[in-house]
């Protein structure tokens, strides 16, 4: 009994003690450490846009010539801030070209110069593939809402070097080796040949055809059958200045094409019908950089643009002769281009444009005959 007395009394003692005590006290989360707020990511910096353009030339670009024109104009473009450039050199017109355009066109390129007539159509296939992508096409009269066409009112300096040429001969016969029978050549002709009987009414322009745009030996052996039949005076349409070695060989004066062709014959280069694409190059790469570039046009720039010109003529030109040539080079940088400006009269003696107008450029652009005073035909 008093065993069980006292074990009642150990049960009594703890049930007070928890009834003082309370509930048990719910233990708190504990609060996260404090860490340092992260910093916000820096967003990404922004790649500074660019555009890729590319050009494809006929020829070489060497040291002279329509594709050494060419260059100096996508040297002008290279140097833009936000242009990078690449070029194919010696592409054949036709399949070759065509393959070209798309290569350019499959690598991301923005803006494609195709530099001769005939990547014309090749120029339009390949832009219906690519319609994101901004073409040019030189010399060329199709175009599309991606493709303009472009050149140069060359037949301005054509006809400032005729009158170069009939000033200097003494034989009345002036040689011209020509490339192709397309409205371009015999454009230039005709302006070549308009110029030299306007300071000499005797004067004759022989045309002889290569049926090339590059073929140095060839070309040399135009020239040679042109110097044999009497012309003291050559020109050309070609890239290459083999025609300009030839006069220096026979004692004969020249008169260059698409560049300064004086370092290849000093002592005959009388001077050159140039060009100057690099301004004009520059514009349109920027329009296509800033989204500005429109397609479907045709643009002819002239001499009062700065694209077409004649190079400084040689110490053998007359002071007289070249004031009388600065004259008219001055009248057409205002703006006065009289060129095919009536009485014109085509190779029979027929007046085809006449007094009080001029042919339109549509006319020009589409000429397949020859003025009086040339020697040949148009094939």
């Amino acid at each position: 009994m008093k065993k069980l007395f006292s074990v009642l009394a150990v049960m009594m003692l703890m049930l007070s003690l928890a009834a003082c005590g309370g509930a048990p006290e719910e233990k708190k989360a504990e609060a996260p450490a404090k860490t340092e707020e992260a910093a916000a990511p820096e967003a990404p910096k922004e790649e500074p846009k660019t555009i890729k353009v590319g050009f494809v030339y006929v020829s070489p670009v060497g040291d002279a010539g329509f594709s050494y024109a060419h260059d100096l104009g996508r040297k002008t473009v290279e140097a833009l801030p936000y242009a990078t450039t690449a070029f194919a050199e010696s592409v054949p017109e036709g399949a070759d070209s065509e393959r070209v355009i798309r290569n350019m066109a499959r690598k991301g390129f923005n803006l494609i110069f195709t530099t001769s007539f005939g990547y014309m159509d090749p120029t339009i296939k390949v832009a219906k593939e690519f319609p994101d992508v901004a073409f040019m096409h030189c010399s060329g009269f199709q175009k599309s809402a991606n493709v303009s066409n472009y050149f140069g009112r060359m037949y301005e300096a054509r006809y400032l070097t005729g009158l170069v040429a009939g000033a200097m001969t003494k034989t009345d016969k002036l040689g011209y080796v020509a490339a192709y029978p397309i409205p371009e050549v015999i454009r230039g002709i005709n302006a070549f040949t308009i110029g030299a009987r306007e300071v000499n009414p005797k004067a004759e322009v022989r045309v002889v055809w290569t049926k090339t745009w590059y073929d140095p030996a060839l070309e040399k052996d135009a020239a040679k059958s042109l110097l044999d039949a009497g012309c003291d005076v050559i020109t050309q349409h070609q890239d290459s200045p083999a025609a300009q070695e030839a006069a220096q060989e026979a004692g004969a004066y020249s008169i260059g094409y698409n560049s300064d062709m004086s370092s290849f014959a000093p002592k005959a280069h009388l001077t050159s019908a140039v060009w100057n694409w690099g301004p004009e190059y520059a514009k349109i790469a920027e329009q296509v950089y800033n989204g500005a570039w429109k397609g479907d046009e045709s643009l002819w720039w002239s001499i009062k643009d700065g694209v077409v010109d004649i190079a400084a003529m040689s110490p053998a030109v007359p002071e007289d002769v070249k004031a009388m040539v600065n004259a008219h080079r001055d009248k057409m940088k205002a703006g006065e281009d009289n060129v095919f400006a009536g009485p014109v009269k085509n190779q029979k003696g027929e007046v085809v444009v006449p007094e009080g107008s001029k042919l339109s450029d549509k006319d020009m652009l589409g000429m397949t005959w020859f003025v009086e005073g040339v020697v040949g035909t148009t094939e």
